[in-house]
Formats: structure tokens, C-alpha cells, sequence
């Protein structure tokens, strides 16, 4: 039953990585919701450490790129200020700010979900690429058919006017024939008893 808990865990945790600026990030209110601390206490202590957080590790969306991810507008007419996203390594790094167990723990799952999807992405693009191969192999059979429907074509051509031309051949022969069989008067001076 455990191994079924931590997939579903696994399952839910890749819901929460997007891809922003071409990175998979997880939003700062997404992970504080998994640690259990508030959004608020999640930054303070990134804040705290921030020169374990360099850029490649953690950034602060813009105005619009924050829009994508609204689900509402609060009383206080949405968030106060644009939200922190932190890439696997900046997810990785808040387990060693956060100290607790269950900080240790969820980074965990959270590095198996980047690992998950990184794994499909690397399988879906082996399997993008033999699709492109087979794409090809069929592309260039269909152009090989299409030379030889084209080349039987061309033969077939020949051979019709061949064979037209052996027809007309053999009627001109049966033409001769019947000529040559049909029987021709007699050339010369008749006599009365000829005829």
C-alpha cells in the first residue's frame, strides 16, 4: 500500500510543475501547501538563505506570466505580490532551509516527480523520433510505388501500341489473303469458247 501512496504522491506532486521560460518550476504557494507552512513562511526562509537560491534555482514571475496561474482574485483583489518559482535544484535546496522531517520527505517525492517527468520527456522523444524514422521509410515507399505505378504505366503504353500494331498487321495480312484468294479473270483474248 506504501508503493501506491507514493505514486499517488508522485502523480500529484507533477500536476503542480509547469513549464515557465523553458524550466519546470513549481510554484512557491504549490510547495509551501506540500511542506505545510504558510506561502508567507515558505519565502521568509528563502529570504534568509538567499544565496542558496541563485537564479537557475529560483525566480520571480512577471506580471503576466503570473496571470496564467491566477484561480480567482481574493478579496485583496488577487496576490499581493508575484509568486516565487523554483526549479528542481531550488526544490532540492529548500529541504536544507526548511528543517523538518517532513520538509526531507516531500522534497523527496517532489525530486521523484521532476525525475518522472524528465524520464517521459526523454521517452516521448525516442519514440517522437522513431516515428519520424518510420514517417520517412513510408514516404519513401509511397514515392518508389508512384515511380513504379508510373514506370508500368509507360509500358503498359508501349505494350497497347505494340499490340495495336500487330493487329493492324495481321489485317493487312488476312487483306492480302482474301485477295490472293478471290478468283481474277484471265488476262488475254478471249475466244468464244472461253467464255
Amino acid at each position: 500500500m506504501e508503493k501506491k501512496d507514493a505514486l499517488e504522491t508522485t502523480m500529484k506532486i507533477e500536476s503542480l510543475i509547469y513549464e515557465i521560460r523553458g524550466q519546470k518550476v513549481m510554484l512557491d504557494r504549490d510547495l509551501a501547501k506540500l511542506y505545510g507552512v504558510t506561502t508567507g513562511n515558505l519565502n521568509k526562509a528563502v529570504k534568509r538563505n538567499i544565496e542558496r537560491f541563485p537564479e537557475r534555482y529560483m525566480f520571480q514571475l512577471t506580471t503576466d506570466e503570473n496571470l496564467k496561474f491566477q484561480n480567482g482574485i481574493s478579496s485583496w483583489g488577487g496576490s499581493r505580490s508575484l509568486p516565487y518559482v523554483f526549479t528542481e535544484q531550488g526544490v532540492a535546496m529548500l529541504s536544507s532551509v526548511l528543517h523538518s522531517s517532513t520538509a526531507i520527505q516531500v522534497s523527496i517525492s517532489i525530486i521523484d516527480a521532476f525525475v518522472a517527468i524528465r524520464s517521459y520527456i526523454i521517452s516521448t522523444s525516442s519514440f517522437s523520433a522513431e516515428l519520424k524514422a518510420i514517417k520517412a521509410k513510408l514516404e519513401l515507399l509511397e514515392r518508389n510505388d508512384e515511380d513504379n505505378l508510373e514506370a508500368i504505366n509507360d509500358l503498359s503504353e508501349d505494350m497497347r501500341r505494340e499490340i495495336d500494331t500487330i493487329y493492324q498487321a495481321i489485317a493487312a495480312l488476312s487483306v492480302k489473303d482474301q485477295l490472293e484468294n478471290t478468283p481474277r479473270p484471265k488476262i488475254g483474248f478471249k475466244t468464244s469458247s472461253s467464255k
